[in-house]
């Protein structure tokens, strides 16, 4: 699910297991991006399960700057040859424009209400229900974990700390050439936790926990079964009563299935060498089970803000959130190659489940044809999200992160939102 990076490649959860362009001219879409405001909704693809979000509706009034937002972000989809461009930029809460541009399918228009996979935004929730239980006095978070992780090795040295920031030394089972392999042969296949953590526990640790950083998804399939261990309670029960339920993110929900509730946003990849629709391929290897979230652009521009002020938290836990340690760790060593262990910096570094790149916060999914980014800024408290899909044309890499840097480079050309 996500996938993610700051030194920061990192994080940047795509799992790319080989992707390939796609050579298919009879799939080729003549997709002009236009705006999809007041189209109608397809049949089946209405909210009336009352997972509509209807409140999500693109803005009626822009001002110049709301205008100039949704000129760019037309000429990044038509540059980068995009299927949709859905975005949501706000400053102190407040609304600068909504829109949705291009297809969600051939003939059905995007629109701003409709849902997405957004990966690893579900670690920038997770660190903030771990440090809310901090402060509660219910852990703490330099606990050692083989209370709760009896079968994890080292457990005895690793701390929640560590699966939080990335720093526990476990490989990352989405880089793993096996474990890539058997995902592209088979994209609806369920994965459980045991069959996820198999492939780091066949590796030895890239470095002592705690003594360096490197991107790992099983640091977080970890994190998440912890707390739930500590807790008592669910994984997205948790996160919902922690964090998303108190910032208002109705349309936030984390699932056990493939489904994605309606509207749906839907997606496109040449991951495996045929450019296919990807919508409903399975997600449940990219995190632990009830952390596999999908939303819309609305909750995403609202969870930006939230994670980006640290909502819910001390000034202390929110320092923790942008830097729990990690700054100054990383870099090539005996056993761990450079482009494994990036060298974290006060420029770009990985908080507690947060990317910090140029005092930007955000988070960056991007995989199986879905790509996001939220992203915010504090001193200028500017919000912004954006969800894309893909043509076969479109370039490899998070297409999302492009739009939004070419926003944020006119809205903050002081602050590059550069990843």
């Amino acid at each position: 699910m996500n996938h993610t990076s700051p030194g920061p490649r990192p994080a940047r959860p795509r799992p790319r297991v080989r992707s390939r362009r796609a050579l298919v001219a009879a799939a080729l879409l003549a997709l002009t991006l236009q705006t999809g405001a007041g189209a109608p909704a397809s049949a089946g693809e209405t909210g009336g399960d009352g997972h509509g979000g209807r409140d999500c509706v693109a803005t009626r009034h822009l001002d110049d700057e709301g205008r100039r937002i949704l000129a760019i972000a037309r000429e990044a989809g038509k540059d980068l040859h995009l299927n949709s461009v859905v975005l949501r930029a706000t400053v102190d809460g407040k609304e600068v424009v909504t829109d949705a541009l291009g297809e969600s399918m051939t003939g059905v228009p995007a629109r701003p209400d409709m849902h997405f996979r957004a990966g690893s935004v579900a670690f920038a929730h997770i660190g903030m229900t771990l440090l809310r239980l901090v402060e509660e006095g219910r852990v703490d978070l330099d606990d050692t974990v083989e209370r709760w992780l009896p079968g994890l090795p080292r457990a005895r040295e690793i701390t929640l700390r560590m699966l939080a920031s990335n720093t526990s030394g476990l490989h990352d089972y989405v880089t793993d050439p096996k474990f890539g392999a058997e995902l592209e042969a088979h994209p609806f296949r369920h994965w459980t936790r045991d069959e996820l953590l198999a492939f780091p526990y066949s590796h030895s640790f890239w470095y002592d926990p705690g003594t360096s950083w490197s991107y790992s998804h099983a640091n977080y399939v970890l994190l998440e079964h912890a707390l739930e261990r500590i807790t008592g309670v669910r994984i997205d029960r948790l996160v919902r009563e922690k964090v998303t339920g108190p910032v208002g993110l109705r349309n936030t929900r984390n699932g056990f299935t493939p489904e994605i509730p309606r509207p749906v946003l839907h997606a496109f990849t040449s991951d495996r060498g045929l450019y296919e629709e990807s919508t409903f391929w399975n997600p449940s290897w990219t995190t632990g089970p009830g952390a596999v979230i999908t939303t819309h652009i609305c909750d995403l521009a609202r969870s930006a803000e939230a994670v980006g002020r640290g909502e819910l938290l001390s000034p202390r836990s929110r320092r923790t959130l942008l830097n729990p340690g990690t700054v100054g760790l990383g870099g090539q060593s005996a056993t761990c190659p450079a482009d494994i262990c990036l060298k974290q910096t006060e420029a770009r570094h990985f908080g507690l489940g947060v990317i910090v790149a140029n005092t930007w916060v955000l988070q960056n999914p991007s995989f199986s044809g879905y790509a996001a980014i939220q992203a915010y800024l504090p001193s200028k408290r500017l919000a912004l999200a954006v969800s894309a899909t893909k043509t076969p044309d479109t370039p490899d890499g998070n297409m999302a992160q492009e739009v939004a840097r070419r926003i944020a480079a006119a809205l903050a050309p002081e602050y590059p939102l550069s990843v």
